[in-house]
């Protein structure tokens, strides 16, 4: 009958809500702080009181935090200093640039930090969370992973995955 089918199919829907839900947070126990979505959606948007230029966070007990801002005048080079070596960290930037044709744009990157010489279990619990954290930022669309200073370079490393993108 045509009610069972669709009994079915909402039974299978919720089932794969479930098993997504369950997925998140299974892989490392990290959920997301409220506060992130609210932040993000005002900088995605260049509202709220703040203009930023980055925004960063960190794993904090069982939920990734925000841990610090950026103000819209500071640089890329600015956002490479406070990213310290031997601590995990994520960060959403707002990068503007050229395109190859010369027009501005600018492009949000989510960067996950997992150094090298950070502990073993806070990279693996960085690596582990990040699907969670790009799931609660909905629209960002571009993800790089750097785990030593090379890689952070911008004109080497950062602009030529970017500008994929523009």
């Amino acid at each position: 009958c045509l009610f069972c089918l669709f009994c079915l199919f909402c039974l299978f829907c919720r089932y794969l809500s479930f098993e997504t839900k369950q997925t998140n947070k299974m892989a490392t126990g990290v959920d997301v702080d409220d506060e992130i979505a609210t932040t993000f959606n005002d900088f995605k948007l260049n509202a709220g009181p703040e203009k930023l230029r980055y925004i960063m966070y960190k794993v904090q007990g069982e939920k990734i935090v925000i841990s610090g801002k950026g103000p819209r005048n500071h640089t890329y080079e600015d956002f490479c200093e406070l990213l310290e070596d031997g601590v995990c960290r994520y960060a959403l930037i707002d990068l503007e640039f050229k395109t190859t044709d010369g027009r501005p744009t600018s492009k949000l990157v989510l960067i996950s930090w997992v150094p090298e010489d950070a502990r073993v279990k806070d990279k693996m619990i960085y690596s582990g969370s990040k699907e969670t954290l790009k799931t609660a930022l909905v629209g960002v669309g571009i993800h790089i992973n750097c785990t030593d200073r090379a890689e952070l370079d911008f004109e080497t490393s950062i602009f030529p995955q970017v500008k994929k993108f523009a």
